[in-house]
């Protein structure tokens, strides 16, 4: 029996359809253009690097600061004490405890999309393990949410910072803005994320890094950017 396409998706495959290649700005604005649903789509990027997932040391995994923002209202929590409690505060912090905040987490209360602790508080971070590391929400200093500098950190947090680890098959996921945001915007922070992938490659990988880079939006299509028109040399 013939699958009958809606009229929504039938435009969708028209415009983009499987496989094509636009410039960064074409795609953005095509993406734009066919986001037509009842609720701001966001903007992802998928990348294929060419890595052996099979091995340890080309693990792929960082954070970069996006310079337009995710279009998220990001809330961050910071596991600290003393003076450096005052300081997250200060910065904007959304909760700020120590063994209060590690008893809620225990208690499965995660009322934040971050979570930043400062050395000191590392000892309550690894009983913790088993709960955050399963949500991707482990603090840790390659990524910056492990520092005595909470007020960079909270502050880098609420501007935009993402961060980026590889999945089995060596590709790394990023939401990078909505259909909100403008295409030269949208560029630019892809840009900035495909510097800080290129920043953490493994000294070891060989070959084309950046294989393919898709965009995409919450219920559209993927479309391929061409590379060599985003700059980021």
């Amino acid at each position: 029996m013939a699958t009958t396409l809606s009229k929504r998706m039938r435009k969708i495959y028209e415009t983009a359809p499987a496989n094509t290649v636009m410039s960064a700005l074409d795609a953005f604005e095509t993406l734009k253009k066919l986001s037509t649903v009842k609720f701001v789509e966001s903007v992802d990027v998928s990348v294929n690097l060419g890595i052996d997932c099979k091995k340890s040391e080309q693990t792929v995994r960082g954070s970069t600061l996006l310079p337009k923002g995710t279009g998220r209202n990001v809330k961050v929590a910071v596991m600290t004490q003393g003076a450096s409690a005052d300081k997250a505060k200060k910065a904007g912090a959304d909760l700020v405890g120590y063994d209060d905040l590690a008893k809620a987490i225990t208690a499965g209360e995660f009322n934040f999309d971050v979570l930043i602790a400062t050395p000191d508080a590392m000892p309550l971070i690894g009983k913790l393990g088993p709960i955050l590391g399963p949500r991707g929400m482990m603090p840790n200093p390659k990524l910056g949410t492990v520092t005595t500098d909470v007020e960079t950190a909270v502050t880098n947090a609420k501007s935009g910072q993402v961060t980026f680890r590889i999945d089995k098959a060596g590709i790394i996921h990023c939401r990078i803005g909505t259909v909100k945001f403008s295409a030269q915007d949208l560029k630019e922070n892809l840009e900035s994320l495909i510097i800080g992938l290129q920043k953490a490659k493994p000294s070891s990988a060989k070959g084309i890094f950046l294989k393919k880079i898709t965009v995409s939006t919450t219920m559209g299509p993927g479309i391929l950017v061409d590379q060599n028109t985003l700059e980021i040399k």
